[in-house]
């Protein structure tokens, strides 16, 4: 395995794909390596979920409130 001294090359940065690839990231907002396609699915499921479980409990809270009212 031996010592790199501060240089390495990278036939992706020779070639700009690694360039390309971050500025159709930063423009879209999707990012395009696996883990951050990983990370930003989890989180719009996980944000979806939350937020259809929240509004089912406030409309149940609403429901219970105005029969409680009512009654």
């Amino acid at each position: 395995m031996g010592r790199k001294f501060g240089f390495s090359f990278s036939a992706r940065r020779a070639l700009g794909i690694s360039s390309a690839l971050s500025k159709i990231a930063r423009s879209t907002g999707v990012p395009t390596s696996r883990s951050g396609m990983e990370r930003k699915i989890g989180r719009t499921v996980m944000g979806g979920c939350a937020g259809s479980i929240m509004m089912f409990l406030l409309v149940v809270g609403v429901i219970v409130g105005v029969v409680c009212w009512v009654v």
